[in-house]
């Protein structure tokens, strides 16, 4: 006899999963716990750590045992390795900040300026692991679902918001980038210049609008970030490229006793750099921000845990210290004084060695291609955000490829208009690292562990500790950051 019951399949956006190995204690959501029944008897831990019944609260805070409903949650066993998320989250740091970051070190010096990038990548990398810590206790699925559970849905629309704006500055200064490497700018000849003369050929915005649609489109238009693992390890080894050139020109010359002495610390002497002080630590926090790619990549992770994504943070610190270190300091020791806001518009000129030429084509060409194969990571949780924040309650956006491939266009043509309208990539940047950046990466951070860490596992002395220090330290930065932005642009 014919059924009318068909299986379901593994992408459905009801999916029901057999987890085979021996029961372990989780906890549901509120989204799963609301839709099963409560007995008081059966459920012990509708009372809180302290043994108070929570009463009003119960719906914050309640939790249920898996063993006791098999069907609703299970493990996940195919995914990503430790490899694919490492380079898919390195990708999310190393992108346009590592050309801004040599401009940084000419404000702050040498000194102070390599003992930020490494504290920084360790703050960063600090808040990632309580990000992932909190998110797998209260089975959370995107950073606006670990607000929500810590604050409510206000805060976790403030969150999509923050992570929009973020990411599409971030995009925007992708495409910024680009253009100026391609066609230059006022003050730099750009690479089609230099081959085919000026000519339509190097129009700015033309140039930009032909990247977006034959090269990014196609892999915008990618449903999962797995999918974009093999790029991402491309966009590694271009970045990697980058700095080895930068790193060997900036040796040569060293050698040769052509590079002026650098400066070690600030400098304190006019008002203009007292006021590029300010706003230069958000540039560098900004660098460092990918706290809005932690859930996809955990999500997708083979045989995922918390220690297991722990161990691809650490890792991902370690390469992306190393890497803007070296690129920083070659950077600034090559160009000193003159290194611009974009340090890739600084290889337009001879450098002063052999094949001076070519090694300024292979920088430039080389990280437009970086940036092409990063640009998709990035636009993956903006257009998983804008979809959740927009229509909330929908079936995932994997199951409905005419809405994935509309918002798409939608958001493309968005970031199309904003790179013709921004001048430059420290605007940018010192705008959203002063804001959404330092919000997404280390105060919000910071507030959940300390909600749910009183709610859920209990933090230690240390970990209250840091947590407090980053959570004020970021809120100082952050004020100080918007007033010097503020500043800055009435002194001009």
């Amino acid at each position: 006899m014919d059924s009318n019951y068909s299986a379901i399949p593994k992408s459905s956006f009801v999916e029901l999963q057999i987890h085979h190995d021996p029961p372990i204690q989780r906890s549901l959501s509120k989204t799963e716990a609301k839709f099963l029944p409560f007995d008081e008897e059966s459920y012990p831990d509708s009372k809180n750590v302290n043994g108070d019944d929570l009463g009003d609260d119960f719906d914050d805070s309640l939790e249920y045992h898996v063993d006791n409903y098999p069907l609703i949650v299970g493990g996940c066993k195919q995914g990503s390795g430790i490899s694919g998320a490492v380079f898919n989250l390195a990708t999310s740091i190393i992108g346009a900040g590592l050309m801004a970051l040599p401009a940084t070190m000419k404000v702050l010096g040498v000194l102070l300026g390599f003992v930020l990038i490494i504290l920084i990548g360790v703050l960063s990398e600090i808040s990632v692991e309580l990000l992932v810590r909190f998110a797998a206790l209260s089975k959370a699925e995107s950073y606006g679902e670990v607000v929500q559970c810590a604050f409510g849905r206000p805060a976790r629309v403030f969150t999509e918001i923050c992570v929009i704006v973020n990411n599409a500055g971030v995009l925007v200064v992708y495409l910024i980038i680009m253009g100026d490497v391609m066609s230059g700018s006022l003050h730099h000849v750009g690479v089609f210049d230099q081959w085919l003369g000026h000519g339509v050929w190097d129009h700015r915005k033309l140039l930009i609008l032909f990247v977006l649609v034959v090269f990014l489109a196609p892999l915008c238009a990618l449903e999962k970030i797995d999918s974009l693992s093999l790029t991402s390890a491309a966009s590694v080894a271009l970045a990697v490229v980058f700095v080895l050139v930068a790193c060997s020109i900036a040796f040569i010359k060293l050698l040769e006793g052509r590079i002026e002495a650098p400066r070690m610390f600030p400098d304190f002497g006019s008002k203009k750099a007292i006021l590029d002080l300010l706003v230069v630590i958000p540039i560098m926090t900004n660098a460092y921000v990918c706290h809005f790619n932690v859930q996809p990549i955990y999500n997708e992770l083979e045989e995922r845990s918390p220690q297991k994504m722990n161990r691809v943070g650490r890792i991902t610190t370690l390469l992306c210290i190393v890497v803007y270190s070296s690129t920083t300091i070659a950077g600034y020791l090559l160009f000193g004084n003159d290194t611009e806001s974009d340090v890739l518009t600084n290889f337009d000129k001879d450098l002063g060695i052999r094949f001076s030429s070519a090694l300024n084509y292979i920088v430039r060409v080389g990280y437009i291609f970086h940036l092409v194969l990063v640009f998709p990571v990035v636009h993956f949780s903006l257009r998983q955000t804008v979809d959740a924040l927009v229509f909330e309650g929908s079936a995932p956006l994997s199951e409905s490829s005419k809405r994935s491939l509309a918002l798409t266009v939608v958001l493309l043509a968005l970031i199309y208009l904003g790179s013709t309208m921004v001048p430059n990539i420290w605007t940018a940047f010192k705008f959203t690292g002063a804001t959404t950046a330092l919000t997404l990466g280390f105060i919000l951070p910071c507030l959940i562990a300390l909600r749910l860490g009183h709610r859920m596992e209990g933090l230690n002395f240390l970990e209250k500790l840091y947590s407090w220090s980053m959570l004020i330290t970021a809120i100082v930065v952050s004020i100080i950051g918007v007033i010097g932005n503020i500043y800055s642009l009435d002194s001009k």
